[in-house]
């Protein structure tokens, strides 16, 4: 048996040192192989040569059955293999990959965005507060036009009744983290982007050092409480804060940044309200589009801020009614005696 495999071996290096093809190596080591078998078949058992085969045909037959799951084996990765470097996203020599090219194509026309702007968006660092009605719309877009890390915070899980505007989140992920749920969305949106959720609740002991690896905030929460501190976090590290907020029909949004000399979120608003006159969405009800809206112009803003394009809303307050469908923008001045950026 031994010297069959050393003339297998030895036609395989002769078909290597003519060059000969693969598929034609194994051919002659094909025609070897049925040569034994037909020895087995064809010559009585006393004789030489088939004595000199040594084993049995029994064996050889295991032999060339285990050699062909082998071959098998082999081209079905080499198959695998092809078919996942078909579906990976094609690399380019620049920044962006050829796949992330066509997908922000409708960008990168935008003369005030343009490759540069779209570079900026892929290198950014944003984090969102809040993923409830106002961070689903805001996270969304920001994953689909290519924002690069994406931070998202929020220690709420979906709730059925959350559903009716919190258009990230699926009936299947109910009782989920909204962090988690959102960043499945996400992912599965642009697998392009990085999405850093944190399952916690924002407090003075973790904002600071949550907020120090991004460059821009977006706060969607729901509560004076987390407005105020994301708004004391921001000042104190000189971030730029996008923030929106909701009831019943009416929206408003602002961006906040003392650094560049506008106004910070408690020079306009420098107490809570007082309980019961700014009842929360449970409370007063909230039109289902509405967040989206909102949402979506924070995430507006947050691609003007980083591609630097346009005029931010720094300084001025704009709200949205839409049960009239009307649009207001005020003027905001900053508070010299505000006690955060004063």
């Amino acid at each position: 048996m031994i010297w069959i495999f050393a003339i297998a071996i030895g036609f395989w290096w002769l078909g290597h040192l003519l060059k000969a093809p693969t598929l034609a190596r194994w051919l002659m080591i094909g025609i070897l192989y049925l040569a034994v078998l037909s020895a087995y078949l064809f010559l009585p058992d006393a004789n030489t040569l088939r004595i000199g085969l040594g084993g049995s045909m029994a064996e050889w037959l295991l032999l060339g059955a285990a050699t062909i799951l082998v071959l098998v084996y082999r081209r079905a990765l080499v198959a695998l293999r092809a078919r996942a470097r078909r579906g990976a996203p094609q690399k380019s020599s620049g920044l962006f990959s050829a796949g992330e090219l066509e997908r922000y194509a409708r960008h990168i026309v935008l003369h005030e965005i343009g490759g540069a702007g779209q570079a900026r968006l892929k290198r950014a660092r944003v984090l969102v507060v809040g993923a409830g009605g106002l961070g689903s719309a805001a996270l969304q877009y920001l994953a689909a036009c290519g924002g690069g890390t994406i931070g998202v915070i929020d220690d709420d899980v979906v709730d059925n009744s959350n559903l009716q505007r919190q258009v990230i989140h699926t009936d299947a992920r109910i009782g989920m983290a909204k962090v988690f749920s959102a960043q499945a969305a996400l992912e599965a949106q642009n697998p392009h982007v990085s999405v850093r959720p944190y399952n916690r609740r924002l407090n003075e002991e973790n904002a600071r050092v949550i907020f120090e690896d991004y460059d821009l905030i977006l706060d969607g929460s729901d509560n004076f409480e987390t407005r105020y501190l994301v708004n004391r976090t921001c000042v104190a590290l000189g971030k730029p804060l996008i923030a929106a907020a909701i009831s019943q029909w009416e929206g408003q949004i602002s961006t906040y940044y003392p650094a560049k000399g506008g106004p910070c979120y408690q020079c306009v608003f420098p107490k809570a309200p007082a309980p019961g006159l700014a009842p929360s969405c449970a409370e007063a009800g909230v039109l289902g589009p509405l967040p989206g809206v909102l949402g979506s112009m924070m995430a507006v803003e947050a691609v003007k801020e980083i591609a630097q394009a346009g005029d931010s809303l720094a300084g001025r307050l704009l709200i949205y009614d839409a049960l009239y469908g009307e649009n207001r923008v005020i003027k905001l001045n900053r508070n010299p005696d505000c006690p955060v950026c004063g």
